[in-house]
């Protein structure tokens, strides 16, 4: 079985590796990439309620395909 990688699914990497990446150099480097960990967190809030998502339109544009229509 193959798995086929949907905007849902590149959406859903890209924030939880963004995240880790953030908390990582946050507690390493400088406390001030925790501000990508909120970034990357308001924006999946404001996405949530607007349906509004800038990566969503970045991988439209790339051709990335949006997944089985039910």
């Amino acid at each position: 079985m193959t798995v086929t990688m949907t905007m849902e699914r590149w959406i859903r990497a890209f924030a939880g590796t963004s995240v880790l990446v953030s908390l990582a150099l946050g507690w390493l480097l400088h406390p001030a990439f925790f501000l990508l960990t909120a970034f990357v967190g308001l924006n999946l809030l404001q996405s949530a309620f607007t349906g509004f998502c800038p990566l969503e339109r970045l991988l439209a544009r790339c051709g990335v395909p949006r997944g089985a229509t039910a």
